[in-house]
């Protein structure tokens, strides 16, 4: 039996035992998509600029109580009667609370705008029994300040991510992981950027843990890589890391799957506050989920990995019968 023809005997059923797909001829076209992707990504990007949200621009949170469940349709519409067109409203824990968002602009006394927003709201219909319940100000440094912590908190991830595949694989894998991570961040903005969708602290976590998501499932690839380069004694590198994708194609679609209807039940049922947190974790499991084998593991094996680079290191002893 050859290495190849073992190695396929773990192969999971929904793939078929005995069958390898051949992942690794697609990288050219894989490579091509991902960098048209890229740069219109970066053209969104610099052309459009992110719709960013009070907590990076500064600006006005209004906590309100309604006595009643309310809709927000009617909040927004009456807000934007009232001059602030651009204010945000959601619901916020519960259905008859409301979170309104409103930019730093004219208005410098915070007071004195919650008093205008809340007068405006109980003139509808229901909103006569209104309770203002909290008014914050987030000053534009403040926002300057959280944009930038949010901007090195990436950076500092990459940078933690490239070290440990490094030292825990091997530096060619650990470039893999890392260009495949910028690359699913680099999509994901530019999404945001095209179509203009709020970008607050809620999209940034929702990016980290997008970052951390695409890491788990590229480890387990590259772990199931360096055990099969060790075991495939004859097999050619391509040949290895086609085998080990397909090995872990089933549990890669079974944590996907079930993360995404968790996921899809979030973004219609857990209201406006967590949308924007499950549609960029929706988006960057499916991206960082094609990534990981068509980008991931398709540049290290452009960047050269080999077997050599993955086999143990051999301890030799010393004349005493230490280890050296």
């Amino acid at each position: 039996m050859s290495d190849t023809q073992e190695a396929n005997t773990r192969l999971d059923p929904i793939v078929g035992k005995g069958r390898v797909i051949d992942f690794m001829s697609m990288r050219r076209a894989a490579f091509a998509i991902s960098i048209v992707l890229a740069i219109v990504a970066i053209v969104a990007i610099a052309a459009r600029g992110l719709n960013v949200g009070v907590d990076f621009t500064g600006g006005t949170l209004i906590e309100l109580s309604y006595p009643e469940p309310v809709e927000l349709g009617g909040v927004r519409e009456a807000l934007r009667g009232a001059g602030y067109e651009e204010a945000v409203a959601q619901l916020f824990g519960s259905p008859r609370d409301v979170l309104v968002r409103i930019a730093a602009g004219a208005e410098e006394n915070a007071n004195t705008l919650a008093d205008r927003v809340v007068a405006a709201l109980r003139a509808t219909p229901n909103g006569q029994h209104i309770e203002l319940r909290r008014v914050e100000f987030v000053g534009p440094q403040v926002g300057a300040e959280l944009a930038q912590n949010g901007a090195l908190a990436v950076l500092l991830s990459l940078a933690g991510i490239l070290i440990y595949i490094a030292v825990r694989f091997e530096k060619r894998l650990a470039a893999g992981a890392v260009l495949g991570l910028i690359h699913d961040i680099l999509i994901l903005v530019g999404i945001w950027a095209a179509f203009q969708l709020d970008f607050d602290l809620t999209v940034l976590a929702a990016l980290l843990a997008t970052l951390g998501y695409s890491l788990n499932d590229t480890i387990v690839i590259y772990d199931r890589i360096r055990e099969n380069f060790r075991k495939m004694r004859k097999g050619e590198p391509a040949e290895i890391i086609n085998v080990s994708v397909t090995q872990t194609l089933t549990r890669t679609i079974i944590t996907s799957g079930t993360t995404m209807l968790a996921l899809i039940a979030l973004y219609l049922f857990g209201g406006e506050v967590l949308r924007n947190f499950s549609l960029v974790l929706l988006i960057g499991i499916v991206i960082g989920t094609i990534s990981t084998i068509f980008v991931s593991s398709a540049l290290a094996l452009v960047l050269g990995v080999n077997k050599k680079d993955l086999m143990p290191v051999v301890k030799e002893r010393s004349d005493s019968g230490a280890l050296i």
